[in-house]
C-alpha cells in the first residue's frame, strides 16, 4: 500500500494505472507511425503532437477512472468491460469535437485517433483481463496471520478476500475462543494463542495483525517482541482496518489512545489553513455556478410553492449552532405534522425536480455563502441537526468529537457512505469522520472534492 494525498492505495492499482500510460501512449504512437506520411517525429515534436497526444491520454485515463476501472480491478464481465471502454473512447471522441470549437490546433488529426483508439480497444481489454487474472498473483501477496478474531479483525480478513489488489493473502487466525479447524469469516482457525511461535515457524508470515478482544495476560508480549526483531511486522487490528476500509473502527477506539495519539487531528495550522482556501473555493464556485445556481431558482419556484431557500438550524464547530442554506428539495413545511426526521430513501416529502437536485448534489450550492460566512468548509463532516445531535452524542461514543473540525459541503463520509438512516449508518459514516479528522490537509481537501465530482456524476447513493 502507498499512502497519497493521506489516502492509502493499493500498489498494484497504481502499476496498473502506470502500464496503462504506457499501453495508450503506445497506441498512439502507433496510429502516429502509421497514418502520417510525412516525418512523424517533425509531427510529434514540433507539431505539438506529444501535448496532443498528452490530451487524448489522460481524456481515456479520466474516463476509467470515471468508470471505477481503478477500484476493483477483477474482470466480472468480459463483455461490460469492453461496453465500458466503448464508452469512454466514445466521451473521448467527443471532447476532441469539443476541441475544434476552443482551439483547432489542439485536434488531433481524425485517422491517428480512429487508428489509435481502436487499437486501445483491442489491447486494454486484453491488458486487464491478463492483469487481474495473472499480474496481480505474480506480483504476491503479504501473508497476514490473525492473532485474535474479534469483529474487526473478521471483517478486515472479508475484506482482504474481496479485494485481491490490497496484496494480501489471510493465513487464518490465532484464538483461544474457538477450536482448531473452525471458520472465522470464512478462515480458519488454526489454533490458539499459545501456538504462535510453532505456527509462525512453519507458515512464516510477512504480517501478524493482534485482533484479540481481551488482552490482559492473554497477549505473548515476549514472543511479538522476538517476531519483531525478526523482521515481521505486527501491527494492531485497528491500524490494518484503517489501512483497509479508510475508516476508524470505533468498537476498538478507547479514549486513552485519542489523548496519547500522536497522529490525531486536527492541528491547529491545517484548521486555519482550510478556512482560507475554503474561503477562495467558495467565491470560485459561486463565480462559475451562479448561472446554474439562477436556473435551479427558477425551476424550484415553477415546479412546486414555497421559498426557493431551505433554512435549517445546524450544529457548527464547538457544538455551535448556525442556519444552513439549501435549495428546496421537498415539499414546503414538510416536517410540519412529523417533527424532526432522518431522511430516508424514497422519502415522499421530496418534489420530483428535488429528486435530480440530490443526486446530482446541486441543493447543496446556497452552503457556499455558509462557507464565506465563515460556519462551514468546503470539506468536513457533515453538519447535522441539534435534535439528532443531542441524541446520537447520547447513544454513538465519540459523536461529540466530531464537531472539532467545521462541517463540509462534501465530506470523506460523503463520498464513501450513503445517506444515514439508521444509528449502524451513523456509526459507519462517523468512523469515516474520524479518519478525516485525523488526517485533515489541504491534500486529503483536494482529493475529496476531486472525487465528489465523481460522485455527483455517477454515484446512486444520494437520495
Amino acid at each position: 500500500m502507498i499512502r497519497l494525498f493521506r489516502v492509502f492505495f493499493p500498489t498494484s492499482v497504481l502499476a496498473l494505472l502506470l502500464s496503462e500510460i504506457v499501453i495508450i501512449f503506445t497506441c498512439m504512437l502507433i496510429g502516429t507511425y502509421t497514418v502520417i506520411e510525412l516525418d512523424p517525429t517533425i509531427f510529434l515534436l514540433y507539431d505539438g503532437g506529444l501535448s496532443r497526444m498528452s490530451l487524448v491520454v489522460v481524456s481515456v485515463l479520466a474516463g476509467l477512472y470515471f468508470q471505477d476501472l481503478y477500484t476493483d480491478l477483477r474482470v466480472r464481465s468480459k463483455l461490460l468491460l469492453f461496453q465500458q471502454l466503448c464508452l469512454v473512447i466514445g466521451v473521448v471522441f467527443f471532447l476532441q469535437a469539443l476541441l475544434t470549437y476552443l482551439d483547432p490546433e489542439l485536434m488531433m488529426p481524425r485517422w491517428l485517433m480512429i487508428v489509435g483508439c481502436g487499437l486501445i480497444l483491442v489491447l486494454l481489454p486484453f491488458w486487464r483481463f491478463f492483469y487481474s487474472s495473472f499480474v496481480l498473483s505474480a506480483l504476491g501477496a503479504q501473508r497476514v496471520l490473525f492473532l485474535g478474531a474479534n469483529n474487526t479483525a473478521r471483517e478486515i480478513a472479508a475484506r482482504v478476500a474481496e479485494r485481491p489488489e490490497l496484496g494480501m493473502l489471510t493465513i487464518g487466525f490465532l484464538d483461544e475462543t474457538a477450536g482448531s479447524g473452525e471458520t472465522a469469516g470464512g478462515m480458519k482457525m488454526l489454533g490458539c494463542i499459545g501456538d504462535l511461535r510453532e505456527l509462525v515457524e512453519r507458515q512464516q508470515p510477512d504480517r501478524i495483525v493482534v485482533g484479540l478482544t481481551e488482552r490482559r495476560q492473554k497477549l505473548p508480549m515476549y514472543d511479538l517482541l522476538e517476531l519483531r526483531f525478526h523482521g515481521i511486522r505486527i501491527e494492531e487490528a485497528a491500524t490494518l482496518y484503517e489501512t483497509a476500509f479508510g475508516r476508524v473502527p470505533i468498537r476498538d477506539l478507547r479514549p486513552s489512545q485519542l489523548i496519547f495519539s500522536t497522529e490525531l487531528g486536527p492541528q491547529l495550522s491545517s484548521v486555519r489553513m482550510q478556512t482560507i482556501y475554503s474561503t477562495a473555493l467558495a467565491l470560485i464556485g459561486l463565480i462559475v455556478f451562479s448561472p446554474v445556481m439562477l436556473l435551479v431558482a427558477a425551476a424550484i419556484k415553477l415546479t412546486s410553492k414555497g421559498p426557493v431557500l431551505f433554512r435549517q438550524q445546524r450544529v457548527g464547530r464547538n457544538g455551535r449552532q448556525f442556519t444552513l442554506l439549501k435549495f428546496r428539495s421537498m415539499v414546503a413545511d414538510a416536517e410540519a405534522k412529523t417533527g424532526a426526521v432522518w431522511a430516508t430513501k424514497g422519502d415522499p416529502r421530496v418534489t420530483r425536480l428535488g429528486k435530480h437536485l440530490r443526486r446530482l448534489r446541486l441543493d447543496e450550492l446556497p452552503q457556499l455563502f455558509n462557507v464565506l460566512r465563515g460556519d462551514m468548509a468546503i470539506a468536513g463532516p457533515r453538519p447535522e441537526r441539534p435534535e439528532f445531535v443531542r441524541t446520537l452524542s447520547e447513544k454513538v461514543p465519540f459523536y461529540r468529537q466530531r464537531h472539532c473540525v467545521k462541517p463540509g459541503i462534501t465530506g470523506w463520509a460523503q463520498i464513501n457512505y450513503k445517506y444515514g438512516e439508521t444509528l449502524e449508518d451513523t456509526m459507519v459514516k462517523l468512523e469515516y469522520d474520524l479518519y478525516y479528522i485525523k488526517n485533515l490537509s489541504l491534500s486529503l481537501d483536494m482529493y475529496i472534492i476531486f472525487q465528489t465530482a465523481k460522485v455527483m456524476l455517477f454515484s446512486e447513493k444520494g437520495y
